[in-house]
């Protein structure tokens, strides 16, 4: 273990001598070119020195507002606390710290340590100033309509655009401390009232057990607390767009940030809430329910098109008109390969142009995975390695594994489609039942933070249905879902189903 390990585990305390102080800084920033310590005296009398790292320091204010009137305070004899040293310089943010491992935890977010001889105590100057990248549009979660605004690395930006948004106090924020080396800030978000306190705890146990050496993303969180680890489906939801975190806040769930990415997680999730899209609730109910119906059939068209193809001209294809038959056998007579192998190599080939469309740069990337798609469907067609009903199956299944709103979601159905396919080529029809089954199964099974995954579908839950299967007009969807709190349940009152439409309408009632 070096001599930086061995300071930082134990708490060393702040001397009041100024060279024992600089010493035991040198040897925790041994070989850190980016440490800079400048000594000075205050008042020409007393000495002192600051310490802050390259980058992360705005150095503008440190030389005018601190350096310059401590330099030039003509008496020295000051008590030596914060309320005096607010006196004479214009820094409003002064902490008072005594362990080094704190001045480090301070120093690394971009605070100027103040040492002063004689005072066993450091000042911590929070003058921080870096790079940051500006608010964008998200990139994967694009809408025709709603809020063009992102989520970016820094903290501080995220949290402040949730406040812009919900400005009541009940939202509240629970600060953590993760990664022995990292530090990594993270902060759990929940509305008060709302979500339940079952949750909130579960969320906050689950995060305090956390032990790692680092946390660069999200990510890392997501696989530290979700239920199931080894299970493809994604039981997190994670996205970029603060309409979505504040939605989700209001109706009892739990979202995490964490700092130095632009990606929320929020909890818990089901998997009808990882196929809703926040434009669903920006248009009109009968085009968002439209749509949301379109997108239930091509997560079916995406898991099960290529291996219902398989099985049918397998096993089945008594199942096919005969036109149709004899013009996919007449396409198929020069073909060498069954019908699984043909579409393994096809989507094998599909998903290899998919991805390298993602690591290229975005100015060849689409241009490439869109011509190297053309070719390659071309080609192989024309060299007789596959039949053109197989490259439209294929082509079919790729577009619509690009309406999944959470990329995560796209990722699990493309993972099983594979074995569903090889369980069509060997079995037919019921091979794909039986894979089909098992995946009901296991969605049964699942839970995100102790929620069934399948809810409200399983078990039941007929007051939710409404945002479900169809999605319900604002005005009728009073109450929130039933994994919120049961005190807070309603969303509005009886009543606001709009004036020039109630009529005599019996219905409306609560909902």
């Amino acid at each position: 273990m070096d001599s930086n390990s061995k300071s930082m585990d134990s708490p060393q305390y702040i001397s009041d001598k100024l060279e024992d102080n600089l010493r035991e800084l040198n040897t925790i920033y041994n070989k850190c070119h980016d440490i800079h310590i400048h000594t000075f005296d205050i008042g020409q009398t007393t000495k002192a020195f600051v310490i802050y790292i390259e980058g992360l320091v705005d150095l503008e204010i440190l030389n005018k507002d601190v350096l310059t009137p401590l330099i030039r305070e003509p008496e020295a004899e000051w008590d030596h606390t914060v309320k005096d040293l607010s006196a004479l310089i214009s820094i409003s943010n002064i902490s008072e710290i005594v362990r080094m491992n704190e001045l480090v935890s301070h120093l690394s977010l971009g605070s100027v340590g103040l040492f002063v001889q004689g005072v066993s105590s450091c000042f911590a100057l929070g003058i921080a100033k870096w790079e940051k990248r500006g608010i964008d549009e998200p990139s994967a979660e694009s809408v025709v309509r709603g809020p063009r605004e992102g989520f970016t690395e820094t903290l501080a930006i995220n949290t402040s655009m949730l406040r812009r948004k919900i400005k009541s106090p009940a939202m509240k924020m629970i600060p953590y401390k993760i990664g022995t080396h990292t530090q990594t800030s993270v902060i759990a978000v929940y509305m008060e009232g709302i979500a339940r306190d079952s949750l909130i705890e579960e969320v906050h146990q689950r995060i305090s057990d956390i032990r790692i050496d680092g946390i660069l993303e999200s990510g890392y969180i997501e696989g530290l607390i979700e239920d199931s680890p080894f299970s493809p489906f994604p039981q997190i939801q994670v996205t970029e767009r603060p309409d979505v975190v504040c939605a989700a806040l209001l109706v009892g769930k739990v979202s995490i940030l964490v700092d130095g990415t632009p990606f929320a997680l929020i909890a818990p999730a089901t998997l009808f809430s990882m196929l809703q899209s926040p434009e669903d609730y920006y248009q009109r109910f009968m085009i968002g329910t439209l749509i949301r119906w379109l997108r239930y059939v091509f997560f079916i068209i995406t898991l099960l098109l290529p291996s219902l193809y398989i099985a049918i001209l397998t096993f089945h294809q008594e199942m096919v008109p005969t036109s149709l038959l004899l013009s996919i056998a007449k396409s198929r007579e020069d073909i060498p390969f069954p019908a699984l192998v043909e579409a393994l190599l096809m989507e094998v080939c599909f998903e290899a142009l998919r991805e390298a469309g993602v690591r290229l740069p975005k100015q060849v990337g689409a241009a490439v995975s869109i011509v190297g798609a053309l070719v390659i469907g071309q080609a192989a067609t024309s060299a007789g390695l596959v039949s053109a009903p197989m490259v439209m199956v294929v082509a079919i299944t790729g577009i619509a594994s690009f309406m999944m709103p959470q990329y995560a979601t796209g990722i699990a159905l493309r993972m099983l489609r594979f074995p569903i396919m090889f369980l069509s080529g060997m079995l037919g029809l019921l091979g794909l039942m039986l894979g089909f089954i098992v995946i009901v199964i296991h969605l049964c099974s699942l839970r995100s933070l102790g929620v069934p995954y399948l809810q409200p579908l399983a078990p039941m839950k007929g007051s939710e249905m409404k945002d479900v299967l169809v999605r319900a007009p604002i005005w009728y969807m009073r109450r929130r879902p039933l994994f919120s709190n049961k005190v807070n349940i309603k969303r509005q009152p009886i009543g606001q189903k709009p004036e020039h439409i109630k009529g005599n309408d019996t219905n409306d009632r609560e909902g």
